[in-house]
């Protein structure tokens, strides 16, 4: 995406299908593609399931399916009994 964005913000609802449905029309006269970020207030938090999920699907964190970053194994570093 090598434009330069504009935020814009709103507030709305996730819905039982995890629809958004915003609480107004939001001011963009144009049509295209954008790319949302989701603030969720702490009462309503997901369970770390859920996030792992999301992050597992998130591209930012592809290069980790890298086998060059596969670093690590279980022999190494000594355990931990806390």
């Amino acid at each position: 995406m090598g434009s330069i964005l504009r935020a814009i913000e709103a507030t709305g609802v996730i819905e039982e299908r995890r629809n958004i449905r915003l609480d107004e029309p939001i001011p963009i006269v144009t049509e295209g593609r954008v790319r949302v970020i989701i603030f969720v207030d702490d009462e309503s938090d997901i369970g770390e399931t859920e996030w792992h999920r999301a992050a597992s699907r998130n591209p930012a964190f592809a290069f980790l399916l890298d086998p060059g970053e596969d670093i690590y194994s279980a022999e190494d570093g000594k355990p931990f009994y806390g």
